[in-house]
């Protein structure tokens, strides 16, 4: 009896060693899951900051953010006073476009229903409406770093910080100009105009100090600042990235899988989903343009976009080519190995980055799943029922 009741403890002991050994080895895999696929996502991307930074010299407060979007909705700052940044920039498009290519002067209708008035001289816009949402932290690193004054804008990045941003479209002849100003006298005509508005004087005044401050300079602190105040910093991914795991769907995590694994992440990294650096795709030239944009220094190189509500800002690419996300993953899917959509661009000038991709049609439906998380639908909609000059509010889109 001693000898069998020695073999039945024995036994015991043995059958909880392995039990034991095997928890182990399961809790040590479960650590080897999460040190190698985890990890390495959390590395290349991440969650927005919940509040955002601006330049020492231009800090941001109510009054001027409520200037600037008066002055963001009205047309006084266009050449023909039919235009507002608004037109192409509207709340019900993401604070982007739905047009391929932008419809400024001369223009009536929002979206997709814009059209030109004729008789028309006015090209459109060269390119795709960038959205205006989350700009305020533009050039933001993977560990989260930004600096407003030197946050990279538009497809070419010819200017640096929003404040510096807020005027171009301004002085741009197909966008805001018109034909009524040469591009040297724009600024000081529409200075001069807003001057003039009583409205305008008060604003001003209560936001910089006195009622002579009407200046192309305090113009486009208060655009930058209301500009900087469009976020949509608390999308799905956001709430996963900050500790809720179950803020995103099993199919959406591969699809995050699969966007690092492919390659995405390469220039579509940090928390905007954008290395804010310029590359050579070849995309096809839009056939609206008589003159094919070849980017800055003729490289066809154009800025990395955020992929951020994706769902607000179709169609897709610095032309507008693509209308679907679907259209955009073949077109990468093909770069591993055909020739470049646009006859100008030879396969030696690509982007090695783009030319390394491992996109696979397998993955598309993840990975368009997980990009869905990535919209954000809780931003400011808000449009003044009138601007000081009484001109139609967003210019000419009704």
């Amino acid at each position: 009896m001693k000898v069998t009741a020695y073999f039945f403890a024995s036994l015991l002991i043995y059958l909880a060693a392995i039990v034991l050994m095997a928890c182990h080895r399961e809790k040590e895999q479960s650590k080897s899951t999460v040190s190698t696929r985890d990890e390495p996502i959390r590395e290349e991307v991440g969650a927005l900051p919940e509040t955002y930074i601006s330049p020492v010299d231009n800090p941001s407060t109510a009054d001027k953010i409520a200037l600037g979007r008066l002055l963001f909705y009205d047309p006084i700052l266009s050449g023909g006073k039919d235009v507002a940044c608004a037109s192409c920039h509207h709340p019900d498009y993401g604070y982007a476009e739905s047009q391929e290519l932008s419809i400024g002067v001369n223009g009536t209708g929002l979206g997709e229903m814009r059209k030109f008035n004729h008789p028309n001289s006015i090209p459109f816009a060269r390119r795709n409406a960038h959205s205006l949402l989350n700009t305020a932290y533009n050039g933001i690193d993977v560990e989260g770093n930004y600096t407003p004054e030197k946050a990279p804008m538009f497809w070419d990045l010819r200017v640096e910080s929003l404040e510096k941003q807020a005027l171009e479209p301004i002085i741009n002849f197909e966008e805001m100009r018109g034909p009524s100003y040469e591009t040297e006298v724009t600024l000081d005509s529409i200075v001069n105009r807003i001057q003039q508005i009583p409205a305008y004087e008060l604003y001003f005044a209560k936001v910089f100090g006195d009622s002579s401050s009407i200046n192309a300079v305090n113009i486009a602190k208060a655009l930058a600042t209301f500009q900087r105040s469009l976020t949509a910093n608390n999308s799905r991914f956001d709430q996963y990235m900050r500790g809720d795991h179950k803020a995103i769907s099993s199919l959406e995590k591969e699809g995050f899988a699969a966007f690092i694994r492919s390659g995405c992440a390469k220039c579509h990294n940090g928390p905007m989903f954008s290395d804010f650096k310029l590359h050579v795709l070849g995309v096809a030239d839009n056939e609206k343009l008589t003159i094919p944009d070849t980017g800055p220094k003729n490289s066809y190189a154009f800025r990395t976009p955020t992929l951020r509500n994706l769902r607000y800002t179709d169609p897709y690419m610095h032309n507008g080519k693509f209308k679907t996300l679907r259209r955009v993953m073949e077109f990468y899917e093909d770069m591993a190995s055909k020739e470049p959509e646009n006859p100008q661009v030879s396969r030696k000038q690509l982007d090695p980055l783009a030319k390394q991709m491992k996109l696979k049609f397998k993955d598309f439906q993840a990975i368009e799943a997980f990009l869905n998380t990535l919209n954000d639908d809780q931003f400011d909609r808000t449009i003044p029922e009138s601007v000081p000059s009484g001109l139609p509010v967003g210019g000419n889109i009704h």
